[in-house]
């Protein structure tokens, strides 16, 4: 027996709702969600990341110029006509490697290898700030929508109270300046409406700015993470944890070497060569030897060299105490923020509490007629501005929270236990800081370029 087309489609309706109800409301989009896509779709971290790679292969470049340079060359010269032939051809394959700089190559590479280091301590430092990025964006998302929902209440409300004045004057119990009172007060709340969408439509692109995709519906904010109990315990933590310190630390080492290479381009530098060559007769023409060289004058420029990399020093320690001072004054300016945040949320708190019992007890003077219309207007706006600036404190605190927890140097992936897998810097530098030449080191290397997608 076949079912009527309109029956069919019932049933199919009914069966659609029951699967939406057997499945639930969709998950609340939480905060670790928004870092979590942050780090997986920054641009940015990519870009440092790829900086991190070509500091690697400086490793690799260093190490490689300790090795044999072989070239095959071929070679044919013509002359003009004298006495014999003008024309001559050889076949060569030659060979020349450094055997002794006196340290210059061993400093190249530990330059290097201490520049791979502060690469990764600024990568570290990109992926604080991408996520404290999304922090701010999730949390102003939040803060939007509730402005959102709070001004469209708002309309709502002042909508009620000019029916109400307009009954009012109807009957003769109110002015035409109460009812306009009211009209004027509604055209204000639908502008301040507008506005906090507005705010929220740029809420939404900053948050797919951040994590590379709009938001959903966002999950309260956790619980905040543990924090040190004084801020000398934080600014301690920080000063041995902070990526930029830390980056500081190995470009003063940098330096250091640096200084050190400088003074060592005024050494000689031992090679050798080697040769196997035949000419157009076909007659050996191999050779081997040794070249030592060592500059005698070079019109100052070694010298010059020598103090500019002095000077770099001092001007890299310099940076690293810098680096010190402004961290310290980070962590001091975030958790100057989180007690403030902490006390205006504790006087909002008592400020909406006391406007909403101001506002209940003016909408019942006004309906015993002891308040005017602009006297309930008044109460109204006032509960509002006192809801908004809880919203606006509540977003300040959990946002300077997360600052010092950057400020610290902890906001990263592994200290906040996101549970997901993590970029591993060193992966690409151990493939490739041998200066890989064989199948089985090159396979290695492809493994790990397939891994960071990036082959």
């Amino acid at each position: 027996m076949k079912l009527a087309a309109g029956r069919i489609g019932r049933i199919l309706a009914l069966g659609g709702l029951a699967l939406a109800l057997a499945q639930g409301p969709a998950r609340a989009e939480t905060l670790a969600d928004a870092l979590i896509a942050a780090y997986r779709n920054s641009n940015l971290l990519e870009q440092n990341r790829a900086v991190l790679r070509a500091a690697d292969e400086d490793v690799a470049g260093a190490v490689a110029a300790l090795r044999p340079v072989v070239n095959f060359i071929a070679q044919s010269t013509y002359t003009e006509p004298s006495i014999g032939d003008n024309l001559s051809a050889s076949l060569s394959l030659s060979a020349s490697m450094t055997l002794y700089d006196f340290g210059r190559s061993r400093l190249a590479i530990d330059i290097a290898k201490e520049s791979v280091l502060a690469t990764r301590e600024a990568l570290a430092g990109v992926e604080q700030g991408v996520l404290l990025g999304a922090v701010s964006a999730y949390l102003d998302v939040r803060s939007a929508v509730e402005n959102v929902a709070i001004n469209r209440n708002s309309v709502r409300v002042i909508g009620e109270e000019l029916r109400a004045a307009q009954d009012r004057f109807s009957v003769g119990e109110v002015t035409r300046t109460d009812v306009a009172l009211a009209e004027a007060r509604l055209a204000a709340a639908r502008a301040g409406l507008s506005a906090a969408e507005g705010q929220l439509a740029a809420a939404r692109e900053a948050y797919r700015a951040a994590t590379g995709n709009y938001p959903g519906t966002l999950a309260p904010p956790p619980a905040p993470p543990a924090l040190p109990s004084t801020l000398n315990a934080a600014r301690s933590i920080a000063q041995t944890t902070h990526p930029s310190i830390k980056q500081a630390q190995r470009e003063v080492t940098v330096a250091e070497l640096q200084v050190a290479a400088a003074a060592a381009e005024r050494g000689p530098t031992l090679t050798g060569t080697a040769s196997v060559a035949v000419d157009e007769d076909g007659d050996d023409q191999s050779s081997i030897g040794l070249r030592l060289t060592q500059p005698i004058y070079t019109g100052g420029s070694l010298s010059s060299v020598h103090r500019k990399a002095i000077a770099g020093r001092d001007a890299s320690r310099s940076a690293l105490l810098q680096a010190g001072v402004n961290v310290a004054q980070e962590v001091g300016n975030a958790w100057a923020q989180i007690a403030v945040a902490r006390a205006q949320i504790q006087a909002v708190d008592e400020q909406v509490r006391a406007a909403t019992v101001a506002y209940e007890g003016v909408k019942e003077e006004a309906a015993l007629g002891s308040r005017t219309t602009l006297d309930v207007l008044d109460a109204e706006q006032e509960l509002l501005d006192a809801k908004a600036s809880r919203i606006d404190a509540e977003a300040s605190y959990q946002v300077a929270i997360y600052s010092l927890l950057s400020a610290m140097g902890l906001l990263t992936v592994d200290h906040l236990k996101l549970g997901i897998a993590t970029y591993d810097p060193s992966a690409y530098y151990e493939a490739v800081k041998t200066a890989p030449l064989t199948s089985v080191e090159g396979e290695r290397l492809d493994r790990v370029l397939r891994a960071i997608g990036r082959e």
